[in-house]
This record gives structure tokens, C-alpha cells and sequence, in this order.
């Protein structure tokens, strides 16, 4: 029987610094890799609570000259990209520092990409569409959840077509990557809890995944463990160092797994959410993941199970299918313990937002587009997102 050729890539910055401190290593990192002239693209939360002029006083002491682009916002947008673009341009700017979480990174990531390749941010809608690598790029993290700080990953949002485009190029990898729990501390019990239930969704749909491998089932498998054991004394007590390094590896290891295991159904419905209604993404994919994954357990019911058991659940002695169903089940239980919404149509509410029925068709038919579909480890016809997403409400 002839031999399926099959090579799998394992995609990770050069350098990651994790740890208590691991920030102050910025400016001497900078200097290793180039950078003299950095574009530090943030938002205005980070502003707002001094962490900006924390990171610009740290690079200013040790004489490096930082542009401040603060106009990121979440579910960032190509026009956040293009106006970033411009300012980095205009100052003569050689490298890029994000801060933030998800939208920091992804929009810096698309600042880069850009200015290396032309063109604009939608011509790299899809995988590996660029030619050129990016500026010098250091990614400093300050939530527990995206993994945006270290994965090839970048989700911006496409303001004409109401849509994200998940653009997953190894280009867009940062050079290096800082993890520091100091910087997460601040993090308000609401964006703790979405950002580890972003998490844990990374590390489900990688380890079900149908581009899963051993390398990343162990990450996915340490990554849930981890979650399951800190999310909820995280959003008890923000000021729980123990917790909160707990959650900076945890959402780490999800994104070394499903940074090259990929995701599935629950990231390309959730995309539709925040692009339609601008909504939290990690809240979308805490209140899709029960109901996807019911559909996707027939595939995988053995990986369910452990699950499961990873989560804390007694799976002794009852069948892999019983097993595999309590895993939905602690899902939803963290979920509630940590202030998750219920529904969609409630989500939207806290918003301000009308999640409407008559909505469905359009975001099924863009998710069913989204890049994220082909490593489901179900094939979902349009009938069943369409029903995932009615009893998601």
C-alpha cells in the first residue's frame, strides 16, 4: 500500500520570554533584533490605565524613540490597519512593538504585513498569500486568551462586507514574544473570564482537530488541564499571581496547539458574530463551543472523554459516550461559574446589540467560508450551523 506523504509544520516565535518580570527584557530584545524606530500599536484602554507610558517610559530610558498608535479597537478593522500603516510610514518607523491582547496584536500584525508587501490587508485574506516577512516585531501580552503574541494568525475586519477575514500566514509569526502575569493583574473578572474561555476553545478545537498531532495534542491537553485548574480563581481574585501565571501558560500552550492544529466550527461561527455585530469574540466562542462540539462528538467521542476527565469530571466506569457528554457539560459549568452569558440574544444585550434569528443565513453561508471550517473534525452541513447558532440563542 502506497505511503501518504503528509508534513506538519510546528510554528512558534523564535523567543519567548514568560515569566514574572518578563517585560523590562524589551528594549535590550528590541535592539537584538534590529529595531531602532518602533511603532507601538495599542488601544486606548491600555492608555487609559498608564500601561502605554509604562512600555514608552521603559524603551525612552534606555534611549529608544517609540511612535504611540493607540487607535486599535476590538475585532480591530482594515481601516484600523491602514491608519496604523500610515502613521508608520510617515515616522520612518523599522520595527513594530503590539500591546494589548488579541486586537493589539492582530492589527500590528497587519501593519506589518502590509508595509513589507503592498497592497492592502485584504489581499491576504486566505493562507500564506504574502511573499515578504515582516519588520522587526515584538509582541507584549497582557491578557490571558487570545495567543495572539506568538501565533501566525490575524483576524481583521473587513468594515465594507461586515465580515472577519482570518488571514493565517507564517509570516505574521512575531520574532518574540513576552508573556508577563505582572501585566495581566489589571485585568478586569469580565475580560478574564472571556479571554480564558478564548483559551480553552483554542485548546478543544486543536485537540479534536483533524490536523491534530502529537505535539500539539500534548500542548491542547496540558493547556485544558491548566484552564480548568486557574480560570476561576483568576476571575475571583485578579491579584492571584498563582492564577494568573496558571492562565499565562495555559493560554500559551492553547496556542502553540491550535497554531498549527488549526481551529473548526466554533472560531468560524464566532468570526461571523464579531464581524455582523461586533461582538467580544472569546464570549462568542464560550457560548458556541457546547453546541458545536455536541454536533462534532460523534467524530471524536474518545478525545471527548478525556476531556472530560481533564476537567475535572468522573468518567470511572461509564461508557466513552457518557463520558464524552460531560464534557459539554463542564463547559457549560465553567461557563456559568464565570459570568458567561447564557445565550447569544443575552451577549448581545450587554452590548447593546440585536442578535437577530433573521440574521442566521448570512453569518451560516460566511462561516461556512471561514478558512477555520476545514479542520472541523465533522463535515457541517449549512442546515446544522443554522441550528447550532438557533440554539445557541
Amino acid at each position: 500500500m502506497p505511503v501518504c506523504e503528509q508534513v506538519n509544520g510546528f510554528f512558534i516565535p523564535s523567543v519567548t520570554l514568560m515569566g514574572i518580570g518578563a517585560h523590562k527584557e524589551l528594549p535590550a530584545k528590541l535592539r537584538s533584533i534590529g529595531g531602532t524606530k518602533p511603532l507601538l500599536v495599542t488601544d486606548k484602554g491600555m492608555t487609559a490605565i498608564g500601561m502605554t507610558q509604562k512600555i514608552v517610559d521603559l524603551l525612552e530610558a534606555d534611549g529608544i524613540n517609540c511612535i504611540v498608535f493607540d487607535e486599535t479597537v476590538p475585532n480591530p478593522t482594515d481601516k484600523n490597519v491602514a491608519d496604523g500603516l500610515a502613521i508608520y510610514k510617515k515616522e520612518q518607523c523599522d520595527a513594530l512593538i503590539t500591546l494589548g491582547g488579541g486586537s493589539a496584536h492582530d492589527c500590528g500584525k497587519g501593519i506589518g504585513l502590509v508595509s513589507t508587501n503592498g497592497g492592502t490587508i485584504h489581499d491576504y485574506e486566505g493562507l500564506d498569500k504574502s511573499e515578504k516577512g515582516m519588520p522587526p516585531y515584538i509582541a507584549v501580552n497582557t491578557t490571558a486568551g487570545t495567543a495572539s503574541e506568538m501565533t501566525r494568525c490575524c483576524v481583521i475586519t473587513n468594515t465594507a462586507r461586515k465580515v472577519k477575514m482570518a488571514i493565517i500566514d507564517w509570516h505574521v509569526t512575531p520574532a518574540i514574544a513576552l508573556d508577563d502575569p505582572l501585566l495581566m493583574m489589571g485585568m478586569p473578572p469580565a475580560l478574564t473570564a472571556a479571554t480564558g474561555m478564548d483559551a480553552l476553545t483554542h485548546a478543544v478545537e486543536a485537540y479534536v482537530s483533524t490536523a491534530a498531532t502529537p505535539l500539539t495534542d500534548a500542548c491542547a491537553e496540558k493547556a485544558i488541564k491548566l484552564v480548568a485548574e486557574h480560570l476561576r480563581t483568576a476571575v475571583a481574585n485578579g491579584q492571584d499571581i498563582h492564577a494568573r501565571e496558571g492562565m499565562c501558560y495555559a493560554q500559551y500552550l492553547a496556542g502553540m496547539a491550535f497554531n498549527n492544529a488549526s481551529v473548526g466550527h466554533v472560531h468560524a461561527m464566532a468570526h461571523q458574530l464579531g464581524g455582523y455585530y461586533n461582538l467580544p469574540h472569546g464570549e462568542c466562542n464560550a457560548i458556541l463551543l457546547p453546541y458545536v462540539e455536541e454536533i462534532n462528538m460523534i467524530a471524536k467521542m474518545d478525545r471527548f472523554a478525556e476531556m472530560a476527565a481533564w476537567m475535572g469530571e468522573d468518567t470511572e466506569g461509564i461508557s466513552t459516550r457518557d463520558a464524552a457528554k460531560k464534557f459539554m457539560k463542564a463547559v457549560r459549568e465553567l461557563s456559568k461559574d464565570v459570568g458567561i452569558p447564557s445565550g447569544l440574544k443575552e451577549l448581545g444585550k450587554r452590548y447593546g446589540k440585536d442578535v437577530k434569528v433573521a440574521d442566521i443565513p448570512t453569518m451560516t453561508a460566511n462561516a461556512q467560508m471561514d478558512v477555520c471550517v476545514f479542520t472541523n473534525p465533522r463535515v457541517l452541513s449549512d442546515e446544522e450551523v443554522m441550528s447550532i447558532y438557533e440554539a445557541a440563542m
